[in-house]
């Protein structure tokens, strides 16, 4: 008899893209080529980068030979920046794009994007985080306000409800039922926004304002 295996746990992991300034006008067929290998596209921008920022973003790079050429080829106008997901995105990613010189791309892995789209070792089109530390630095740098951390699913997200949503919901519920009220969606919201046990917690330190004898003093 056929043992019953579950489903593997699968994270649905992010990573950076970057479209390079002197192929943005390819952004649309670029796209849809990262859609069709099954990415999803999370968040998008268009941006231009100042020496500065290129500086700040590409910080591992600093003093390295190419540096002075790598910011001001990054500040020579727009590109444009994706957060995408799916399952093992930043090695999937890496894998479309190539190597990293695209004169080695196009002797090596011609289908690669930075064999197509690429120029040199410099001008190679795309850029990609190279690990989840670095896809959390660049998500964060170019989206500030984006939740890095993996989405949960299947046995993962049914521990993290089990844990952190459902004794405030099934309490909640208890108490719906006990109080019966007119509008049982509202009344539950606000019992959920009162009873959150993840609610931030303020404290408040009292203000005493000197007076004009102590100022003087």
């Amino acid at each position: 008899m056929d043992l019953l295996m579950p489903p593997p746990q699968i994270y649905v992991e992010k990573t950076l893209a970057l479209i390079k300034p002197d192929i943005v006008d390819k952004e649309e067929e670029i796209e849809d080529i990262v859609l069709k290998s099954g990415f999803t596209i999370v968040q998008r921008r268009k941006l231009r980068f100042s020496p500065e920022q290129c500086s700040n973003f590409y910080v591992e790079q600093y003093g390295k030979l190419f540096f002075p050429n790598l910011t001001a080829y990054m500040s020579s106008g727009p590109l444009v920046a994706m957060i995408l997901a799916r399952h093992n995105a930043i090695s999937y990613w890496l894998d479309l794009m190539g190597p990293f010189n695209s004169f080695k791309a196009k002797e090596t892995h011609p289908d690669s994007l930075r064999a197509i789209y690429g120029t040199d070792d410099l001008r190679n089109a795309l850029h990609g985080s190279k690990n989840f530390a670095s896809a959390e630095r660049e998500i964060r740098f170019m989206f500030p306000e984006v939740v890095i951390e993996p989405i949960p699913v299947g046995e993962a997200a049914k521990d993290y409800l089990n844990l952190y949503v459902n004794p405030t919901l099934l309490a909640g519920l208890s108490e719906l039922c006990k109080h019966k009220p007119a509008d049982p969606f509202i009344w539950l919201a606000d019992w959920l926004l009162k009873n959150n046990p993840n609610k931030p917690k303020f404290c408040y330190q009292e203000i005493v304002q000197e007076s004009d004898e102590n100022k003087t003093s």
